[in-house]
This record gives structure tokens, sequence and C-alpha cells, in this order.
């Protein structure tokens, strides 16, 4: 383990209460491991960490801990200008251990967030194939991905696309990302 993670560790352990692990656990059904960290917190982790390595990402994922999860996706949105391919490679790596909404829409909303403009043809193809995945969280992470764009009338059609395909879906969070998709959509037109 890295200095910086077991740096960033310690403060999630300090940081934590009951008060919030069972605000977690009531709102994000599925969590496996979790410390019961505010989001705050975990907003100013990411500022402090903003600069570093790819490879710290990879390893607050691993460690597996929703908030670690969360600020995973959050250093790796800071990250991706700098290296969009490599960005690209651990999120897909990412979306493959997802387990809960709150990890879901950190990803999708969070995990590329500073190549959404610069390489939109690249997160609409993670979306394509996302949407087709046998992985439900997935299939979710395929809509919340394209969520931004939203406020693009041209890109609607696409997205129309994906939500079409899985307007049959049987997923209660898949549902519920349809459901917010097309709202965002009537907002936009």
């Amino acid at each position: 383990m890295s200095p910086e993670l077991l740096a960033i560790q310690e403060i999630l352990r300090i940081n934590s209460s009951p008060a919030a692990k069972g605000a977690h656990q009531k709102f994000i059904p599925g969590i496996s491991k979790i410390y019961g960290v505010r989001m705050p917190v975990i907003n100013e982790l990411a500022r402090k960490y903003k600069d570093s390595s790819i490879d710290l990402t990879v390893e607050l994922w691993k460690a597996g801990a929703m908030e670690e999860k969360i600020l995973a996706a959050k250093l790796l949105g800071n990250m991706a200008r700098k290296d969009p391919n490599l960005s690209i490679r651990n999120f897909r790596f990412f979306a493959n251990h997802i387990g809960n909404w709150a990890v879901c829409d950190a990803l999708g909303m969070q995990g590329l967030i500073s190549i959404r403009k610069s390489h939109h043809k690249e997160i609409f193809e993670l979306a394509k194939e996302y949407n087709r995945s046998e992985d439900f969280w997935q299939r979710r992470l395929s809509l919340v991905l394209v969520e931004w764009y939203t406020r693009i009338k041209k890109l609607h059609p696409q997205i129309k696309k994906l939500v079409a395909a899985l307007e049959m879906d049987d997923e209660y969070y898949v549902k519920k990302a349809i459901i917010w998709i097309n709202k965002n959509l009537e907002k936009g037109k």
C-alpha cells in the first residue's frame, strides 16, 4: 500500500461516524464495505490529492470501500485530461466492479468529467458497450455516462437510442436512470 492510500484511509477512519454509516446503508442498498464518511470529507480529499498518480485511483478502487471508490472516480476525472487513454482503460476496469448506485453514478458523472467535451465519441462508445451488458450496473452506467450530454440537442438522438434499448429492462436502478435521463431530455427541448 502506498503512503497516500494509508493516509487517506486514516482520514476516512477518523471522519467516520455511526450516523453517516447508517444513512449510507439506508439510502444505498448493496454496500458491502463502508466507512461512514460524509461527502464533504471525500470532496476535500479529492482536492488534496488531485495531482496524485493514476496508480492511487486503482489502489483506492481495489481497497473497495464505497468512499474509496467514489474518491477514485473523482480523482480519475481530475486526471483524465492528462492521459485520456489510460483514464478510459482504468474506467473500464472500475466499471467491472460497481456494486451500488452511488458508486455507479460517481463513476459515470465524475470518472471522465475532464474529457467529456474532447472525447464525447469515446464516451458514447463506452455507453453503447455497457448498454448491452449483462451487468445491470453497467447498463445503468451507460445512461449515467451520457447524462451531461442531455444539454446538447444534437446528441439527443444518440441518447434516445440508449434509452430505448433499455426501456424493457426489469432492474429497478436501470428504470430509475431511464426516468432521470428522460426528464433531462424533456428539459433540454
